[in-house]
């Protein structure tokens, strides 16, 4: 079997070309076909060890084919559009907050009431569209995105420290976030926070292995 793993890869190689990650791409696949190797066992020819390889990952023209297309994504435009979705959270948060504080409409008073009476959900939801981020970027732009997720946490994560800055210094009013602003609430604000990037790494590394 060493000699059919031996001619994937050569036809994988071939296939991706210049592709900047290349060396990257054949040692992960070469580690996945000797996964595969390890788990047939119970194969009773070459022929069928090779089709199992085959319907796992797929031929080396359809996998060169895949990584040539995600080449088209560009970084910049995926960083960007992250950091306007986290400001678009932080100026809709921002508007109720406001709109909150300066109009007395019942029906608003309703919304606010509704979410504050559940942060807990609303910090997971948040989480999950860190890890979504790393998802992202891992399922698109493999190893090489591990700098482009580092830049692009440090980038969204702005609005949320100028927030924090605001409201320790009482720049925005502590009533504005009755009841939610409490040294309970606080405290967990800033655990969450702590562990933004590790779950963005999380999900960056589901991203990429989905990406094979």
């Amino acid at each position: 079997m060493e000699q059919r793993k031996n001619r994937f890869l050569s036809e994988l190689a071939d296939g991706l070309g210049d592709h900047p990650d290349k060396e990257n791409i054949l040692r992960e696949y070469e580690t996945h076909i000797e996964e595969i190797l390890l788990e047939s066992f119970d194969c009773k020819s070459e022929e069928e060890v090779a089709e199992r390889i085959l319907t796992r990952l797929g031929s080396p023209e359809e996998i060169a084919g895949l990584w040539q297309e995600e080449l088209s994504v560009t970084p910049s435009n995926m960083k960007w559009l992250f950091i306007l979705l986290n400001i678009v959270f932080f100026l809709g948060g921002s508007f109720l907050t406001l709109a909150h504080n300066l109009f007395h409409w019942d029906w608003l008073a309703a919304v606010w009431s509704s979410l504050t009476a559940i942060p807990t959900i609303i910090a997971f939801v948040y989480m999950f569209f860190w890890a979504l981020l790393g998802y992202e970027i891992g399922k698109g732009f493999g190893h090489g995105g591990r700098k482009l997720l580092r830049k692009t946490f440090l980038l969204s994560l702005i609005p949320n420290l100028i927030l924090m800055l605001l409201t320790v210094f009482r720049v925005i009013p502590h009533s504005w976030f009755a009841p939610l602003l409490t040294k309970e609430f606080i405290t967990v604000c800033i655990i969450f926070t702590i562990f933004l990037y590790p779950i963005s790494v999380l999900g960056y590394r589901w991203g990429r292995k989905a990406s094979i």
